[in-house]
This record gives C-alpha cells, structure tokens and sequence, in this order.
C-alpha cells in the first residue's frame, strides 16, 4: 500500500502547527513534545511524516548549535579512559613505551604520536583519532 501525499492536507497542519527556526529551549521542548506525538500516532499519514521530518531537522539544527560539545585534547581523552577503566600510568607501559615515556605522556609533558595512538585505541577499544 502506497500512501499518497497530499499538499492541501499537508498545508493545514503546517497552518495548525506552524513549525519555525528554533531559538529557545522553550520552543525546542515544544517542538520536540511534538515531534512525540507524532511519532507515536497508530496511523500515520504521510504528511504527518513529513511534518515530523521537518520537526527533527529543526530540532536537530537547534542542538547542534545550542549544545556544543567541547573538544578534549587527546591528553584529556587518555586520562579520562585510564579513570573510566580504573587503570593506572604502571598499565601503559608497554603499550605506549617505557615508564618514562607514559609519565612523560600522562602529564603532558610529550605528545602521544600516531604509533602511540594506535595502541592506545587498540587498548581502550576506542577510535585512534581520539588521541591525535
């Protein structure tokens, strides 16, 4: 079964709902509240689908911009693994040089090189690019 779509039927709840840039939390909450009940309609027809598509781009636009992450410096990556995974400098060595070269890259004193990185990713099963 194919769903037709159609413009007038789509145009009213445009007209009803009146989607918008979003530029507040209040109005992100709104738009996401929402998006929900769009979602969870038993029945769903295809301009409510776009209505919903429309609503996740501009919540997602909105989230993108409001919720900015911070970049970690690799050095930070790595200690935040080491006291996710309760390890200490002694576990590194081997896997990224000797106790002095850990030291050295534990307390920012030596950066961690692409070799290094590799291993480091291999050990903490995580992406290399986190630590270059």
């Amino acid at each position: 079964m194919t769903l037709t779509f159609n413009a007038d039927i789509y145009s009213q709840l445009l007209a009803e709902y009146r989607p918008k840039v979003i530029v507040s939390e209040q109005e992100n909450e709104a738009a996401i509240a929402l998006a929900q009940e769009l979602e969870h309609l038993p029945n769903q027809t295809s301009e409510q689908e776009a209505l919903l598509d429309l609503l996740v781009m501009l919540i997602e636009k909105y989230e993108d911009t409001a919720y900015l992450i911070p970049v970690s410096s690799p050095r930070e990556v790595l200690l935040h693994l080491m006291e996710a995974k309760g390890c200490i400098q002694e576990d590194l060595v081997g896997v990224i040089g000797s106790r002095g070269v850990v030291s050295e890259v534990v307390n920012g004193k030596r950066g961690i090189s692409i070799a290094q990185a590799k291993s480091l990713a291999d050990y903490f099963g995580v992406d290399a690019g986190l630590f270059i």
